[in-house]
């Protein structure tokens, strides 16, 4: 393996990111984040519904339900 200075490396690095890294669109970006933050929201209304059940079972199981 070939020692590279750290300047050269870094002008690799650079080089690299702007050529062969695809760059999201502002729309892709925005689209992509929008999707993210509804699975977020769905999955905790999933789980909270999901507790509740578990809660309410287990009251009942060792029967401490109203």
């Amino acid at each position: 393996m070939a020692k590279v200075s750290p300047a050269e490396y870094v002008r690799q690095v650079r080089l690299e990111a702007i050529k062969k890294v695809t760059w999201p669109t502002p729309r892709e970006a925005g689209v992509t984040t929008l999707t993210v933050f509804t699975m977020i929201v769905l999955m905790a209304l999933f789980f909270f519904v999901i507790d509740q059940i578990f809660a309410e079972v287990i009251q009942l199981i060792l029967g401490l339900g109203g």
